[in-house]
């Protein structure tokens, strides 16, 4: 079962037993819904939250390059490729290997290009949003910065997520587990000491089996295929 936002709000709240348009619980729903969604997309690699962004551009006889927010903030990055035909985001891939910032100020320390054409090899992470390259480029080349980022938040006006349409039972739990909380029930004097220890648990269920299926989406289950893992293959398949 799917959600949107009104259906989260009166199933949590039915959860909870509390009316759905409590003042206070209305007050708290953003924060139970930035700790569901930073918990789940912190501790599962969803692949739909990767990107490929190409809105950004080198400049030529600078070494420094901030990654472009198109499609939203990186949160991770995974690979950049710089365009070598000036323009052209169709063709002439070459993909930039990664290396620590004292090996690429050793190796290419200036800001100048050393030669025509300079197209960047390597690049190093400066801070989370910003990189250097090596060599410098010669020409403003269009770079692709492929990566995870975080998708816009559930909320009234955005009634429906990638996790309320796809993971709508760990999303809930998840939840429930920041609901206990706001219901003062997280310690060990309160009316049911046991509840957050219990959503816990069914939360860590649901991740193993979540977690399963995106690493079949990556071909990164059992010997890099999508196959469902196989407790009883003895011995594994390879």
């Amino acid at each position: 079962m799917s959600y949107d936002y009104n259906g989260w709000v009166t199933q949590l709240a039915g959860m909870l037993v509390i009316p759905s348009n409590d003042p206070n619980l209305q007050i708290n729903l953003p924060t139970i819904i930035d700790y569901s969604e930073q918990r789940i997309y912190r501790e599962l690699d969803i692949l739909n939250t990767v990107v490929r962004d190409v809105g950004g551009t080198l400049t030529a006889n600078s070494r420094n390059f901030t990654l472009p927010q198109t499609n939203g903030r990186f949160v991770v990055t995974e690979s950049f490729n710089v365009f070598t035909t000036l323009g052209v985001t169709t063709s002439g891939r070459q993909p930039l290997t990664p290396i620590s910032r004292e090996a690429l100020d050793a190796i290419w320390g200036s800001e100048t290009a050393p030669s025509s054409p300079s197209i960047p090899e390597k690049f190093a992470m400066i801070t989370d949003q910003q990189i250097i390259v090596g060599p410098a480029p010669d020409q403003a080349y269009t770079m692709e910065v492929i990566g995870t980022i975080r998708p816009t938040p559930l909320s009234s006006t955005n009634t429906q997520t990638y996790l309320t349409l796809y993971l709508p039972d760990l999303f809930m739990v998840a939840s429930l587990i920041y609901g206990y909380g706001y219901m003062k029930d997280f310690g060990a004097m309160t009316d049911d000491p046991n509840a957050p220890g219990s959503w816990n648990q069914q939360y860590d269920k649901l991740f193993l089996s979540a977690n399963t299926e995106e690493q079949r989406k990556r071909y990164a289950a059992m010997a890099w295929t999508p196959k469902q893992p196989s407790p009883i293959a003895t011995p594994p398949r390879v």
